[in-house]
């Protein structure tokens, strides 16, 4: 009688939680937006792969051209209209990400892609090159030997085997911060910060968030972006962001 009375209270618990109502689930504010211009910023660049083992572009004009400007930089000047057989370099464009508050001395990885005929970055070393932020300034400059996960592998009879794609490399830490990005987080009266997806409800609720803990210092620009004013001075400004 025990057991059974036992069974039935268990019975009953079960069923008066899968009826209950859930309780209330709550988003953290930084998994919901981030702050703007605390961000990654896109570099690329032109530059040249030498030390290739016969798998570069061969003769390509831009590729001579590039070559001119490597040698004449340093000091050695080729012969007007020399035009020297490049199969050992290949023209290649260099891509990486900036991360937010990288600093000057950093190192940050870069990719590099052929853009001509070469077959293979296999063996290959980048030449310095510079890499451009989308305001045409210089942030970071390039350089090293390339590591390739691709293999191609062709006969004489024209047949072929390629195995991933050998004409994309990386260097790990192969590029060093040369310029800072200006994010304004120190010196901007007002921060904002915007919502991953627009939706006023969130918003509202983000400001009322927000004001109940530092009141007074969220408001809502649009659907999409908060109006932030923190206290003046970076480090004051870091303890409020990373308590939002």
């Amino acid at each position: 009688m025990v057991r059974l009375s036992s069974s039935i209270c268990a019975f009953l618990g079960a069923l008066w939680l899968a009826l209950a109502p859930g309780a209330a689930l709550a988003d953290r504010v930084r998994d919901l937006g981030a702050f703007q211009g605390v961000r990654t910023n896109q570099l690329t660049g032109y530059g040249v792969v030498v030390g290739l083992p016969g798998t570069g572009d061969d003769n390509l004009e831009y590729l001579t051209q590039a070559m001119r400007g490597v040698s004449g930089r340093l000091g050695v000047q080729l012969p007007p209209g020399v035009s020297p057989g490049l199969k050992n370099a290949a023209a290649v464009l260099i891509t990486a990400d900036l991360p937010a508050f990288a600093k000057p001395g950093q190192r940050i990885d870069v990719t590099v892609s052929t853009i001509g005929k070469a077959k293979s970055l296999r063996g290959g070393a980048l030449i310095l090159a510079p890499l451009y932020g989308a305001d045409g300034q210089i942030y970071a400059m390039a350089q090293g030997n390339l590591a390739v996960g691709g293999l191609g592998v062709s006969a004489k009879d024209g047949s072929s085997v390629n195995i991933n794609i050998p004409t994309v490399g990386r260097i790990a830490e192969g590029a060093s911060v040369e310029r800072a990005v200006a994010t304004g987080f120190d010196s901007s009266e007002t921060l904002r910060w915007n919502l991953f997806n627009a939706d006023f409800m969130t918003a509202a609720r983000v400001r009322d968030a927000i004001n109940a803990r530092f009141p007074g210092t969220a408001s809502v620009d649009d659907g999409m972006t908060l109006a932030l004013k923190l206290a003046a001075g970076s480090n004051a400004r870091a303890t409020m962001m990373a308590a939002i």
